[in-house]
């Protein structure tokens, strides 16, 4: 029997002024058993097209949004019900909205965070919880797809797995999966701290960045500050093989923010040096986060392996995204600069694509586009091109890995573990989707 799986639609100020993006989403052609069917989403030729009329007047005008059709369904004005079928269930399934089905424990995350950062010394506490106030704590993405983990994980365990594990979760455990919702939390934004102030950034989150309104010193020790309560909650879990797997996330954004300012002329158009410092730098801290959620659980190597790939595939899409959105978005939409990558002499995939066309866009690539005139001769060469298309392809090709990833888990009856399992692959499509 087959039942509808609806994603939650996007903001109706993504449908306005816009094209239209067509994907489409097919089982996997070689995966039949009764319980899963792996999701893709693909981009049509329509979608293709559309994109290549972007590319081409992308320097006249702005993307806002989109009104996105499935192959097989028919647009209405105000969005589109995006649906997938799967045999399994004779029920007609509501559609998911993945922050609200944690909406409960993100605000005590939330109120946990913000009594996590409080300091001794006044200047250092506002600075440390600047990021974690009312109203600019951001979408807490991260938090969202950890806790979403943690019950698509919740399943009997194989008896070889230690005796002491509960075979349900627990209110300790959830606890604890918690705690690495809000150690992943601070790592970020302690890593965006740093970062504003390498970067010079003036604006985060559509506010003033720390470092522009308190300056880059008490920037840089709000981030240290932050990372060591995050030391403090890791230690407390007196799991090593979590403590391990945090620590190297720290390492990892360490060495992508370093490769990222000390790249040669051949690396700086390098598509795989690109990849790897993108790992670094975004999808090592959601994936080894994921992987923590499991090996708490304790699952086994197969099924934490199976979250570290829906992190590492979900982080790579999202970055990717935020390649475009550099281009294609504005200042209001994306709380901060346009063409900030760029402008700072940051090489993303879009630019990457367009040199495989325009190979003598490589050159002027090489010599590090400090001046305006060939940064201008830049963009007029991504908009010749088709950068901008084949980034979101190879987005879209990180969200069905990620979504095959959540569909490779073992076979659950439970609905909350269902429901969560769908929620985290809707999660992966509005990773490549969004428009903000």
């Amino acid at each position: 029997m087959l039942f509808s799986r609806g994603f939650s639609r996007l903001p109706k100020a993504s449908f306005n002024r816009c094209p239209k993006w067509l994907l489409s989403h097919h089982p996997h052609p070689h995966r039949q058993d009764h319980h899963h069917r792996r999701r893709y989403f693909v981009l049509s030729p329509t979608y293709r097209e559309t994109l290549r009329m972007v590319g081409l007047g992308m320097m006249k005008f702005q993307v806002f949004g989109c009104r996105e059709i499935y192959s097989w369904g028919s647009p209405f004005l105000n969005g589109v019900r995006h649906q997938i079928h799967q045999e399994s269930s004779s029920l007609v399934e509501e559609q998911l909205d993945p922050f609200s089905l944690v909406a409960d424990e993100l605000s005590l995350l939330a109120d946990r965070l913000r009594s996590m950062v409080v300091a001794e010394v006044p200047k250092l506490a506002s600075a440390a919880e600047y990021f974690f106030k009312m109203g600019v704590e951001g979408k807490r993405f991260r938090p969202t797809v950890l806790l979403l983990m943690a019950t698509a994980l919740n399943m009997p365990l194989p008896r070889s797995a230690p005796a002491e594990v509960p075979e349900t979760l627990s209110t300790e455990l959830r606890t604890r999966q918690q705690c690495i919702a809000e150690i992943t939390e601070m790592i970020h934004v302690a890593s965006l701290l740093h970062d504003d102030v390498l970067d010079d950034a003036e604006k985060r989150r559509g506010i003033g960045s720390l470092n522009f309104v308190m300056g880059n010193k008490v920037a840089v020790l709000a981030g240290d500050f932050l990372l060591s309560r995050a030391c403090v909650a890791l230690a407390s879990l007196k799991n090593t093989e979590v403590v391990s797997l945090l620590a190297t996330v720290v390492e990892h954004l360490v060495t992508g923010e370093t490769m990222q300012m000390t790249s040669t002329s051949e690396q700086r158009v390098s598509m795989e040096y690109y990849l790897q410092k993108t790992y670094y730098k975004t999808a090592s801290l959601i994936s080894n986060s994921c992987k923590a959620i499991a090996l708490l659980a304790g699952q086994t190597a197969e099924v934490s392996m199976l979250a570290f790939e829906y992190g590492k595939n979900l982080g790579l899409a999202f970055q990717l995204i935020d390649d475009i959105l550099d281009f294609t978005g504005t200042s209001a939409s994306l709380g901060k600069g346009s063409l900030s990558d760029i402008r700072h002499g940051i090489i993303t995939a879009p630019i990457l694509f367009a040199i495989e066309e325009f190979p003598q866009l490589a050159g002027i690539v090489k010599q590090g586009l400090d001046k305006p005139a060939d940064i201008d001769l830049a963009l007029d060469y991504l908009g010749k091109s088709h950068g901008i298309q084949k980034t979101r392809e190879l987005a879209t090709k990180h969200a069905n890995l990620a979504a095959e990833a959540i569909d490779s888990l073992p076979e659950s009856d439970d609905e909350d573990v269902l429901r969560s399992r769908r929620a985290l692959i809707d999660l992966a499509h509005r990773v490549i989707t969004r428009t903000k």
